[in-house]
């Protein structure tokens, strides 16, 4: 698993008070760079190698500001060409956000999928929840 601390800031709130929904796919997005760069070491956006098929949050709990969260990152499944990504946002101790994504591995040349190398998904079993 891959974690990492965020301190929201008050631009992420919205007129309720609360961190805004739109923020934690971007958190989710941070969360991933420890797999992004197990594809593309140097994340060189000339060698980009991953596309996001899909995206599905819960927000299980309202998440404030003033308080640190922490990102929680594993892999759920891993196929020949695609994983999916569990996420997980933690306030306070309590799970207040969740989700899952879909990611492909891309050759942008073919404009087609293509196989996980066998070392990247070496890697990636490592972090299979």
């Amino acid at each position: 698993m891959f974690t990492y601390q965020v301190e929201p800031r008050f631009s992420e709130t919205d007129a309720l008070g609360h961190i805004n929904n739109t923020v934690v796919p971007v958190w989710f997005e941070q969360g991933r760079m420890p797999i992004f760069q197990l594809f593309n070491p140097d994340l060189s956006l000339v060698k980009w190698n991953l596309i996001l098929k899909k995206m599905e949050v819960d927000f299980v709990a309202q998440i404030y500001l003033f308080a640190p969260v922490e990102v929680r990152t594993s892999l759920s499944a891993v196929g020949n060409t695609s994983m999916t990504i569990h996420q997980e946002v933690w306030q306070k101790g309590q799970l207040v956000a969740q989700g899952d994504c879909v990611m492909v591995h891309f050759d942008y040349d073919k404009q087609s999928k293509a196989p996980i190398p066998d070392a990247v998904r070496e890697k990636l079993l490592r972090h299979l929840a």
